[in-house]
This record gives C-alpha cells, sequence and structure tokens, in this order.
C-alpha cells in the first residue's frame, strides 16, 4: 500500500515562525494558492482513502486536492499537530525571552521539551501512529491513501516507519516545507519504505 502525507499550505502564523500546535488558525492568501497547487500536483493520482486533521489549515488543504473526485474526506483528531501548550502563538525568539534555560536548546526543543500544558514527542508518536494504523487498515494491498496534516504530525510518521534502530534524528529535524509531501510504501507487517520527503508542486515543476 502506499501513504501519501501531505503537510498544509502557510498560515500567517507559520509565515511569522509562530509556534501554532493546535490552536486553529487558517490558511493565508499563498497557503491557499499552495493547497491549489498541490492539488493540481496529485490531480492524477488515485486515492482510495483520505483522512485529514480536522484543524482548518489541514481540513482546507485536504479538501483542495479532494475536490472533483468521488472521495469522502474523513477528520481525525488524533492528526492534529504536537499540542505547544503555553508555547502557542510564540516565536522561538518569544520563548527563549521568556524561559532563558531553553536558550541553549534549538527551535526543534519539542523533541525533547515538553511545554507547559503541551505534550510530549512519545505521545505524539502514540497518537499519530494509532492514527495511520486505523487508515492503513482500511486499505487493499495494493491501496492509497491520502493523509493531511502538519510538520510535527509527518515527523512524526517518520519516526513511527523508521523504528528499526535507525537514527531518525536527521529526518525530524528536515524543515518540512508548506504543503510539502512525504510518500511512503509497504506495511506495518512487512515495513516501510519512504520514497519521498518534502515533494512540492513547485519542485516538480523546476526544470532539472
Amino acid at each position: 500500500m502506499e501513504l501519501v502525507c501531505a503537510r498544509h499550505g502557510r498560515t500567517a502564523w507559520n509565515a511569522d515562525r509562530r509556534f501554532q500546535g493546535q490552536t486553529d488558525i487558517p490558511l493565508d492568501d499563498e497557503g491557499r494558492a499552495q493547497a491549489t497547487a498541490l492539488a493540481a500536483h496529485l490531480r492524477s493520482e488515485r486515492f482510495d482513502l483520505a483522512v485529514a486533521s480536522d484543524l482548518t489549515r489541514a481540513r482546507t488543504t485536504a479538501e483542495a486536492i479532494c475536490a472533483g473526485r468521488d472521495l469522502r474526506l474523513m477528520l481525525d483528531p488524533q492528526l492534529r499537530e504536537m499540542h505547544f501548550g503555553v508555547w502557542e502563538g510564540l516565536t522561538w525568539t518569544e520563548i527563549v525571552a521568556r524561559w532563558p534555560d531553553l536558550a541553549e536548546r534549538y527551535e526543534f526543543s519539542p523533541r525533547y521539551y515538553v511545554p507547559e500544558g503541551g505534550e510530549g514527542w512519545e505521545q505524539l508518536c502514540e497518537r499519530v501512529e494509532a492514527a495511520l494504523r486505523r487508515a492503513a487498515a482500511q486499505l487493499a494491498p495494493d491501496g492509497r491513501a491520502l493523509i493531511v496534516s502538519h510538520a510535527g504530525v509527518m515527523h512524526a510518521i517518520l519516526h513511527v516507519v523508521r523504528r528499526d534502530g535507525a537514527d531518525d534524528g536527521a529526518a525530524v529535524r528536515v524543515r518540512l516545507a508548506p504543503a510539502s509531501i512525504i510518500r511512503l510504501r509497504g506495511s506495518f507487517d512487512g515495513g516501510w519504505t519512504v520514497d519521498a520527503i518534502n515533494e512540492t508542486a513547485a519542485a516538480a515543476e523546476t526544470p532539472a
């Protein structure tokens, strides 16, 4: 089976590099254009299942991709972005100003540090794996699913499918572009192959 995992398009908070988490921020004009471009990029591909986070930015992106298809979009709260607690709405500079002990860390600290009122990395991975397994259980061996979520969720997806002793630290630190794609092929029983990371409609249209 194949899983095409897409990140939502840009929001105003993405543009300002603010931690969004589960705050429900809609796409901005650029984000809507990115969702439209991603839909065109995927237009010729077959999907047997479509699942998205229920947050507006992911749902709107998924709706653009599903438009014109005989495909029902299912919303799954377990695909929501990582909950960043008191960090939500803040930039990394603002976070470090409030919590100076984080100054020696870096912007991907949620991988190692639980923000007050937020969730930990393992909690995120557990709920993301449960959502992935539910989706995979609905697919035939040759089935294809569209899964639209968030950067943190997609990092968790990479972690979940690479639980074979490999160091996934570099993958977790990859900056996933808005409206980018991770392509997975395989199964939970037989293992997964990562065919693409950070694939975007813009990149596909750029001459070699």
